[in-house]
């Protein structure tokens, strides 16, 4: 009797549970730049979190929490809005609030020497939501559009 009971519960259980969501197709676009400047000082002209309204020449705003800091939203060109989900000296990860599509991306410096630096940024994203005939040519457009950003980063890490 006590097997058909714990059969029962299991059942039951099971049948509350969620559904499964199906695979996501995750892409990870990663683009390095070398920067003629130490870590520091690089690093120092990037950290802003909405420094990236210069980056893509949109306006950006701090919503909530502060700059730089676990938790801080920031709102880009009045509709995208992200959140800081991981801190570390040289770098910070951001995620989409919006639920629709996972996204994440990490701007981070990495020390070369002392006079160089290396600018890395991780973009990572599921391209489920994305027509499957669109996606190479979404993953391209992201690439360029990444690149331009990155060629503005380092100019400004650059700057004397």
């Amino acid at each position: 009797m006590k097997t058909i009971a714990c059969l029962a519960a299991c059942m039951a259980a099971l049948s509350v549970a969620a559904p499964a969501r199906a695979a996501g197709d995750y892409v990870s676009i990663v683009q390095e730049t070398e920067i003629n400047a130490p870590a520091a000082t690089a690093w120092s002209r990037l950290k802003g979190y909405c420094d990236i309204g210069a980056w893509l020449k949109a306006p950006c705003e701090i919503t909530s929490g502060k700059d730089g800091e676990l938790g801080a939203v920031r709102k880009i060109a009045n509709r995208i809005e992200e959140v800081i989900v991981a801190v570390t000296p040289m770098s910070y990860t951001y995620a989409d609030v919006d639920t629709k599509i996972l996204y994440h991306g990490t701007v981070e410096i990495r020390p070369v020497d002392n006079a160089k630096s290396k600018l890395v940024y991780t973009l990572f994203f599921d391209q489920t939501s994305i027509p499957a005939e669109q996606r190479d040519a979404n993953r391209t457009r992201r690439q360029q559009m990444f690149a331009g950003v990155m060629a503005t980063m380092k100019t400004i890490a650059e700057a004397k």
